[in-house]
């Protein structure tokens, strides 16, 4: 409980008024509503181990830390948050010349171990081909793609993460959909018939 209230039902634009002021059980809160996801975003974006990702995600909550007085509690903080993550990635792709990225959502291992085995077989070769998809998406465009789909963020969200126009967003999405359903069309049920 926060100030009497449930922590579930405290903003994290309000949880950063809090941050500002000193209170580090309100960050606690941030880091613990953030760290899994940010932790799986910079695996799948640097294509990183887990310890590597980690490594990303203490050096984000330290920048949370040392800009908190650079954040406008008007604006999102999800925004706010996933462009402090997206920069770090851009930064890191300069730093290292990355220009390919092996990303993907594989699913965990309950979920393997549950499937028939003529279905495990057909996730996994549709997991590599997806996966050498993405490869040939450019760095922009996998960007998008993964923030839209897998964090499932809105567009207005991605235009002020990448910092560019919703339109361009829209293009990247337009562009990286198209060539991966090129690229996977014999994964196509309607390719069947």
């Amino acid at each position: 409980m926060l100030f009497g209230y449930s922590t579930s039902k405290v903003s994290d634009e309000q949880l950063m008024h809090l941050v500002k002021i000193g209170d580090s059980k309100a960050f606690e809160i941030i880091y613990d509503r953030y760290a899994q996801r940010l932790l799986h975003y910079f695996q799948r974006m640097l294509n990183c181990t887990k310890a590597q990702a980690e490594d990303f995600l203490q050096e984000l909550f330290l920048k949370v830390i040392r800009r908190c007085e650079s954040y406008d509690e008007t604006r999102s903080f999800k925004t706010w948050l996933f462009t402090i993550a997206y920069n770090m990635c851009k930064n890191e792709f300069r730093r290292q010349a990355i220009r390919k990225n092996y990303l993907s959502a594989v699913p965990n291992k309950e979920e393997w171990e549950q499937m028939p085995p003529e279905e495990l077989l057909d996730r996994q070769y549709f997991q590599e081909r997806l996966i050498n998809g993405l490869e040939q998406l450019s760095e922009e465009q996998r960007a998008a793609f993964l923030l839209r789909f897998k964090e499932e963020l809105t567009l207005p969200q991605i235009s002020a993460i990448m910092n560019c126009p919703v339109g361009t967003v829209k293009s990247r999405l337009f562009y990286a959909c198209d060539k991966l359903a090129h690229l996977l069309e014999e994964f196509d049920p309607k390719g069947d018939t």
